[in-house]
């Protein structure tokens, strides 16, 4: 293995740790959710949310990133990965200082981007075109699904004794997310009994694996995620959902839904016209409301956008021939997969240390493929209209 500079691998660690402390996603969702929900169901139209103390303080983290010398790395290609890095953890302290304001959506606009026509086209394509399907079936509460998380992490712990993985149910978060190397599942959690192992391997799968093989790497900022990296994690997030065959109507339609949602916040929908478009499209009060909820947060996040967009980028990808492994290496866009396959060339990376586990059911790769020479995105739940 061919290694980097001393000083080059010191910058990187550096962002690493910052980039590690900035619990973003964790710090603009708000922990009171489902009391603004039950409020919701009883006719009070104005969602009060709370959000958490900021877990790191941004003028802090800056003067940290601003005190990091990006002139002094001496490799091209690292330096081009960092720079845009440091870019990106800047405008999402600003965020989080505009955070709640009006401020937060054009940051927002800044960080993922909005909702091109193709996409919200595509979005409404599946919205008229996949049927609402059977409702959500038995269900799976907090505590079940931890034990399936644990079960899940032992089987990487298999793999290698040594990774970090953990799960957790705690009483503050929305739904099931992953920060750092913990898979955090909300008290109130209730999980399609269907897509238990969709969602394990979206989390697990994908999101844990790739942070414990980006860790493992020279560079740690692979473990920390590089500039824009969110919509290819998304993207190959979902791909684990098909591959292992779960991924319903209903999931499907939710994709699509936050897509239409968030295009209704930027061009200026209010939280109840954007709610009631969706009940009109056939969604439970629930699941309309959430949607809402992540769209509308902290003053408007755009990333909900991503999944879908990640996703029709990454079997636009395999259609024309790429490979998926690299993408699991570490977190990093598609955009720089040359970047990365140039340094892998160089024998700067190191071997993964996770391989996912959907990826040993030799059906996962011909649904990948099958997957990417859909003409629509509705045929992938056998819809062809």
């Amino acid at each position: 293995m061919t290694g980097l500079a001393t000083t080059d691998l010191v910058i990187d660690h550096a962002i690493a740790q910052v980039g590690g402390a900035i619990q973003f996603l964790l710090d603009v969702t708000p922990v009171n959710s489902d009391d603004v929900l039950t409020a919701w169901a009883a006719g009070e139209r104005v969602p009060r949310f709370e959000y958490r103390d900021l877990q790191t303080d941004p003028d802090l983290a800056q003067g940290m990133l601003d005190a990091i010398d990006l002139d002094a790395v001496s490799d091209a290609t690292l330096s081009s990965l960092l720079r845009s890095k440091h870019r990106e953890m800047t405008l999402q302290l600003d965020m989080l200082r505009a955070r709640d304001t009006e401020d937060f959506l054009p940051l927002s606009l800044q960080l993922y981007g909005g909702v091109a026509p193709p996409l919200r086209e595509m979005a409404e394509h599946i919205l008229e075109n996949v049927p609402v399907g059977a409702g959500r079936g038995e269900q799976v509460g907090a505590l079940e699904f931890h034990a399936l998380a644990l079960a899940e992490i032992e089987h990487y712990k298999e793999q290698d004794p040594d990774i970090e993985m953990f799960a957790e149910v705690c009483d503050d978060v929305a739904g099931v997310l992953v920060s750092g190397n913990t898979l955090l599942i909300s008290a109130d959690a209730a999980v399609q009994a269907t897509r238990t192992n969709a969602l394990l391997q979206h989390e697990v799968g994908t999101h844990l694996v790739t942070q414990v093989n980006g860790l493992a790497q020279p560079i740690r900022v692979l473990g920390a995620g590089l500039a824009g990296y969110d919509e290819t994690q998304e993207g190959l997030a979902v791909l684990a959902e098909i591959a292992c065959g779960q991924l319903t109507h209903f999931r499907l339609r939710q994709l699509a839904a936050r897509v239409v949602t968030v295009h209704r916040l930027v061009t200026g929908a209010s939280f109840t016209e954007a709610f009631e478009a969706l009940t009109d499209l056939g969604f439970l009060q629930g699941s309309a409301f959430t949607t809402t909820m992540r769209a509308y947060r902290s003053g408007g996040l755009t990333k909900d956008a991503i999944y879908l967009r990640g996703l029709v980028e990454l079997l636009a990808h395999v259609r024309s021939g790429g490979q998926l492994d690299l993408l699991l290496r570490g977190k990093f866009s598609l955009r720089d997969l040359p970047l990365i396959a140039e340094l892998d060339e160089r024998g700067v990376l190191a071997p993964p240390r996770l391989r996912p586990r959907y990826l040993d059911d030799p059906t996962a790769g011909l649904r990948i493929r099958w997957a990417a020479e859909l003409k629509s995105l509705s045929e992938l739940i056998g819809v062809t209209a």
